[in-house]
């Protein structure tokens, strides 16, 4: 059993999503960086899907009833195991009556803990992703609070070794302006040339309204030929509504099913982890891409994760009951500790 000490500033479970009802008035809720939340459950052993817990901004604190594999990815919260600082984008095991503990960001917004097997949650609707709003899903509907205590799932992929991803596998979150790639459209015959020039050629701020139901940001006005009012339509992932005080709103997890402002273009896909880590007052840039640019930035997400994979099974394979070496920080200073696992 894993039991919440503290549950941190938002923590929730999540998995990919419930897609598949928005036409019923459901949104799709999920995790907010993809990329993170995937990451993590590879380096767990799981199955694509499997929910996890994402922190934002302050992580939490628990304690394991037994020893378990768990992952972290995302933003550094600083995490420790019994005190003793272990790395970020890695595998490890926690002990029997182990304390698992996260504090506020260093870099980056969300962190994504992953254990073997999933974290236990009854699905709704096909998906264990929270949404807060409804009260669906995840835990009760609601974030996390202190008492709360989880099982771990079944949606297990593979056998699972800690181990730390090298550099070209591992994203960090020093530099604080955000480049976005978009497509145009659907309404951007909404806007002057003026209004779309200063899109792309503008930097915005992340204002302190930016949640997972969207983030509003600030900066060059964005010009509408007439009104900004449209008759409602659906709103996809990363759609950016201009409403007529002329500031972009880009539309994440938590967004309602349909929206009535002009939309002038969409961020690709594979560019809204980027955004999900990004905090008030961090900066954000829009380029306009293709449509063939954006299923190329696809493609190579997809090689991204099937490299971490064979990466994975080349080092599980190769390191049967071999000794793991962490760098972790004890009393001021750094140390090389080896542990041997029973695999």
């Amino acid at each position: 059993m894993i039991e919440t000490v503290t549950p941190g500033f938002l923590t929730l479970i999540q998995d990919e999503g419930r897609w598949g009802y928005q036409a019923y008035g459901m949104p799709v809720a999920g995790a907010m960086d993809r990329h993170a939340y995937r990451v993590a459950n590879l380096l767990a052993g799981n199955r694509r899907g499997a929910a996890a817990l994402e922190m934002t901004m302050q992580g939490g604190t628990f304690k394991f009833s037994r020893k378990c594999l768990v992952s972290v990815c995302g933003a550094d919260m600083q995490v420790r195991v019994n005190g003793v600082m272990v790395p970020n984008w890695a595998a490890f095991y926690v002990p029997a009556g182990g304390v698992l503990s996260f504090d506020a960001v260093l870099n980056g917004c969300r962190t994504y803990l992953a254990v073997h097997g999933g974290f236990a949650a009854q699905p709704v609707l096909g998906s264990r992703s929270t949404y807060t709003r409804a009260n669906v899903g995840g835990k009760d509907g609601r974030p996390l609070k202190g008492g709360d205590v989880f099982s771990t799932g079944e949606d297990v992929s593979c056998a699972a070794i800690p181990l730390s991803l090298p550099d070209q596998f591992a994203r960090r979150y020093d530099d604080q302006e955000i480049t976005l790639r978009v497509i145009l459209g659907p309404q951007d015959d909404m806007f002057t040339s003026a209004g779309v020039r200063a899109f792309l050629e503008g930097t915005y701020t992340i204002s302190h309204e930016a949640d997972r139901m969207g983030y509003r940001l600030e900066g060059p006005r964005i010009e509408h030929v007439d009104k900004a009012d449209i008759i409602s339509d659906a709103l996809p992932l990363g759609a950016i509504q201009v409403p007529a005080h002329g500031m972009p709103i880009v539309m994440t997890a938590d967004r309602q099913t349909t929206g009535g402002y002009a939309k002038i273009a969409t961020v690709i896909g594979p560019d809204l982890s980027l955004l999900a880590q990004g905090k008030p007052g961090d900066t954000v840039r829009f380029s306009r891409c293709s449509d063939d640019e954006a299923v190329e930035a696809l493609r190579r997400e997809e090689r991204y994760y099937e490299e971490i994979q064979s990466f994975l099974a080349r080092r599980q394979s190769s390191a049967p009951n071999a000794l793991r070496a962490f760098n972790v920080f004890v009393d001021g200073a750094y140390y090389d500790v080896r542990i041997q696992e029973e695999l």
